[in-house]
């Protein structure tokens, strides 16, 4: 028997993994809302490494104590206290042989918290906030238009936050740029409505995304791996495309490659990969990454399907492949995948009444 795809080795920057299958990043909204992660992370981080895959993705974690923070229990790393939380989470995962990637996350307009937020553009965002996330219920702050000095002040959180993560021990570092939140943001049209450098065109509405990741490798150095999320549909706008369709992708698949990512990662914001990759007819958004970058890509969206993982491996959409629910069901993935187990079904009960850890504990 052949071995699947999923399973075998791969290189992201400097780093090799064991096999191509990722943890997605997952908020889990699970410290005591001082940021601080907790032994519960460090278990829940443990399995997936138990499990056999060969890169976890940290939950979005907050870069700055001004702005950055989406929801009340979730990690941060801008603190020693923050750091040493994150320590024993490494830590378990390294023991149980995995590695484990920090995703820095800024989330602009779209924080759940009582207190004023900013973005590119004072522009109210679309949807309503999340009350499994908490911070309750309604619509979400009209941001105020962030100042040049804020934006420099978001763009220096996340370095520092990624020298942190480096000096903690992570294996790797991935920037939030997807599902609406702040680097989305100015990537996006409709809220960012800037005529400066970092509004307008879709180069310069890219601007941001690639001077965060300028600095972040600024900040970990040339060999220490990089990658980026992205994504057309947002966590309040699950129908958004990229209105110019190849050619707005080019623009922002180029800069972010050029700013020293060493991989993509496709966001599918809780769509199908068939539904939310297509960008033009016979062109997914994922096969075009790797075109125009040449980077290693991660695909997202029902990759817990063994012949739809395959499938995009073997026919060159994507060379890794993320999981979130799917690996929430299976954190020994890979294990029943090379073994042939039947995988287990996702219980929607795991996030429910929030998406903590203790609803998921609940179920066992």
């Amino acid at each position: 028997m052949s071995i699947h795809p999923a399973l075998t080795p791969v290189r992201i920057g400097g780093t090799e993994l064991s096999n191509r299958a990722v943890v997605a990043p997952m908020s889990r909204v699970s410290t005591t809302g001082d940021g601080v992660p907790t032994a519960l992370m460090a278990d829940y981080y443990r399995e997936f490494a138990r499990g056999g895959f060969g890169l976890i993705t940290t939950e979005g974690t907050y870069t700055d104590e001004q702005h950055s923070q989406a929801y009340p229990d979730q990690p941060g790393l801008t603190s020693d206290a923050h750091a040493a939380g994150w320590r024993e989470v490494v830590r378990a995962v390294h023991d149980a042989g995995g590695r484990i990637a920090l995703q820095l996350m800024h989330a602009g307009a779209l924080s759940q918290l009582d207190r004023p937020t900013i973005a590119p553009s004072a522009v109210a965002p679309k949807g309503a906030k999340m009350p499994a996330y908490g911070g309750g219920a309604g619509p979400f702050r009209t941001p105020a238009e962030a100042t040049e000095e804020e934006i420099a002040q978001a763009v220096a959180g996340f370095a520092a936050t990624a020298a942190r993560a480096r000096e903690v021990g992570f294996d790797a570092v991935e920037v939030h740029g997807a599902n609406g939140y702040l680097i989305d943001q100015f990537i996006t049209g409709y809220t960012n409505l800037r005529d400066d450098r970092y509004g307008g065109s879709v180069a310069n509405r890219a601007h941001f995304a690639a001077e965060v990741l300028r600095a972040v490798r600024t900040a970990v150095g040339p060999e220490f791996p990089v990658g980026i999320r992205l994504s057309q549909t947002k966590v309040n706008d699950f129908e958004h495309r990229w209105p110019g369709g190849t050619g707005d992708a080019e623009v922002i698949f180029g800069a972010v490659a050029a700013a020293g990512a060493d991989y993509l990662h496709l966001a599918s914001e809780g769509r199908d990969w068939a539904e939310s990759a297509q960008l033009a007819p016979g062109v997914t958004i994922t096969r075009l990454a790797k075109e125009v970058t040449g980077l290693p890509v991660i695909a997202n969206g029902g990759m817990h399907e063994p012949a739809l993982a395959q499938s995009l491996l073997s026919g060159g959409e994507a060379d890794l492949v993320a999981l979130g629910r799917g690996a929430l069901a299976n954190p020994d993935w890979p294990r029943l995948l090379a073994d042939g187990e039947q995988l287990r079904e996702f219980d929607r009960a795991m996030l429910t009444p929030d998406v903590t850890l203790a609803s998921q504990a609940a179920l066992r």
